[in-house]
């Protein structure tokens, strides 16, 4: 939810829509898809959009899409096609997903699992291109791994993505469904390295944090792949989603809400640095996006950390969660400033 509690804009824009027509099937077509699907496909750059709900149903649509493609385009044999994921991902808890993952808690007891996968470390772009065979449909990475604690790749990895994908003719998916749209203080994650993939993978903040709306966005030649009946939600791309999907698209096309991540993250990271060593082992910031690690053992443990929250929710001047301002922007510089004074006082600094 990258705008904001109830963001004015956002909420006009499902209340009037409301008053119009709503969750109708897709089958049903509104005056509010094509808008929608037109607007996401310029900010990305793109020809197509496959409107879905949740960032798992994009997630599942990006892998069909990259199976018919590795059959229908690429050649690859009926029932080969494989996708090369990184280690440490967190992309949904679908059954299939979960079959790539190494998480346990997220893995264990849902076998038996999907085939059609392989893991490599993340961050390693040549270990990518060590295990592409000529089955190899797709590359599929997040260009920042928020689950995983806001793991940001070294410098040139999705460069090198881009460049491998486009030698070996395999599809590079982003799944920017966390660090998409606007939070890490550019329109797209990949955009950090001037990359563009051949699928975006997008969620969370499309819905404005209002609905659960999520998208597939690609060129013809890629998500064209699907015949109609072939893939389908009832509900993605309803007109309510559209509506809101739609205003969403418009507030970041304006730019604000990238510089804003960006000029918060800054903040951000010139409060926490000085505290690595005195508890904290590191920050991660990428715009609005971070993570601050904290040696175990260091600082008043639980205890301190429920007094420091409860001292902090009860002190004067931090908005309840219907304060107007929460409307317009994400966070306030001094909000930020608060939090790292109870940080300090966990850490006992």
């Amino acid at each position: 939810m990258n705008f904001g509690h109830r963001h004015p804009a956002l909420v006009a824009a499902v209340t009037e829509q409301l008053g119009r027509v709503t969750l109708v099937s897709r089958a049903f077509q509104s005056d509010r898809l094509e808008p929608f699907a037109a607007a996401l496909a310029e900010l990305a750059g793109k020809e197509l959009v496959l409107p879905m709900n949740t960032g798992a149903e994009a997630v599942e649509t990006g892998i069909k899409v990259a199976r018919a493609w590795g059959y229908r385009v690429k050649g690859i044999a009926e029932g080969r096609a494989r996708i090369i994921v990184a280690a440490g991902n967190f992309h949904g808890r679908t059954t299939t997903i979960v079959s790539f993952s190494d998480d346990e808690s997220a893995r264990d007891d849902f076998g038996p699992y999907t085939p059609g996968f392989d893991v490599v470390p993340y961050g390693d772009a040549e270990a990518i291109a060590a295990a592409i065979t000529a089955d190899t449909a797709a590359v599929l990475v997040e260009p920042i791994q928020g689950e995983a604690g806001v793991v940001i790749p070294p410098e040139g990895y999705l460069r090198r993505i881009r460049e491998i994908c486009d030698e070996k003719n395999v599809l590079f998916i982003a799944d920017e469904i966390q660090a998409g749209l606007g939070r890490v203080g550019e329109t797209f994650a990949c955009d950090r390295e001037g990359v563009v993939p051949d699928l975006y993978l997008l969620g969370k903040a499309l819905g404005g944090g209002i609905l659960p709306v999520s998208a597939v966005v690609g060129n013809t030649d890629v998500l064209g792949v699907i015949r109609p009946g072939e893939h389908g939600s009832t509900f993605g791309g309803n007109p309510l989603a559209a509506a809101v999907g739609l205003r969403v698209v418009e507030l970041l096309q304006t730019g604000e809400f990238q510089e804003r991540a960006r000029a918060l993250g800054a903040h951000l990271e010139q409060a926490l640095a000085p505290l690595i060593g005195t508890g904290v082992t590191a920050v991660r910031i990428a715009g609005a996006l971070g993570r601050c690690r904290h040696r175990p053992g260091k600082g008043h443990g639980a205890r301190g950390r429920r007094e420091a929250l409860r001292t902090g929710c009860a002190g004067e001047g931090h908005p309840r969660p219907d304060d107007p301002h929460r409307a317009t922007l994400v966070i306030r510089a001094t909000e930020l400033d608060w939090a790292v004074e109870q940080l300090k006082l966990v850490l006992g600094v």
